[in-house]
């Protein structure tokens, strides 16, 4: 039974380090473990197989507003069933660095996730949600999340992301009732109210 691990984000350098690539970071930091290269799908995305745990990590290639064309791409020439498709993207309304799982639910306002719903025509695909919320103040959320992450919280974030990458490792063993149950916990250190505004 193959698996996607699909990690959104937005392709280049002037995007890698921002918050709104937190999911990109989560599929990098799986094959970095994995020993794995990523190379160019028939559609567009690129993707790396682990034969051992038979799964595909994939990143679209299309900006994240069109994720969703992608996604159906991959999940249609792999045969990969919806059910099986894991989706990781950031998430402002969860505080950084908790990560949340969930085993269906709607888009928000995250553009990229309300094209993969509108592609696949269902919502129900496990999804784990990458906080980055907690220091927003006044900026505006479409400007706070292509922001790269602050000094304070590079610090934190290989914690976040190698509880994330746990979590889906753990997954692809379970089902997603026993990963949220067991990963659905933040014993992370959160960033102190009196460091979030440093950048």
């Amino acid at each position: 039974m193959l698996r996607a691990i699909i990690g959104l984000g937005n392709p280049g350098d002037r995007y890698a380090k921002t918050r709104h690539n937190a999911g990109f970071m989560v599929i990098d930091e799986l094959a970095r473990r994995w020993q794995i290269t990523f190379r160019p799908g028939k559609g567009n995305y690129v993707f790396a197989k682990s034969i051992s745990r038979d799964a595909i990590l994939m990143k679209p290639t299309t900006y994240m507003n069109h994720s969703g064309e992608a996604v159906r791409h991959l999940n249609d020439y792999f045969k990969i069933e919806t059910k099986d498709s894991m989706l990781v993207f950031d998430d402002l309304d969860i505080s950084f660095p908790e990560i949340r799982l969930r085993k269906q639910g709607g888009a928000g306002t995250h553009r990229g996730v309300q094209s993969v719903i509108r592609y696949l025509d269902t919502p129900n695909f496990s999804r784990t949600r990458i906080g980055i919320g907690g220091s927003q103040g006044r900026r505006l959320a479409e400007d706070f999340v292509l922001e790269n992450y602050s000094k304070v919280e590079l610090d934190i974030l290989p914690e976040q992301l190698d509880k994330a990458a746990d979590a889906l490792e753990y997954w692809l063993k379970e089902d997603i009732d026993n990963t949220m149950n067991r990963f659905n916990v933040n014993p992370i250190k959160a960033v102190s109210e009196d460091s979030k505004e440093q950048k």
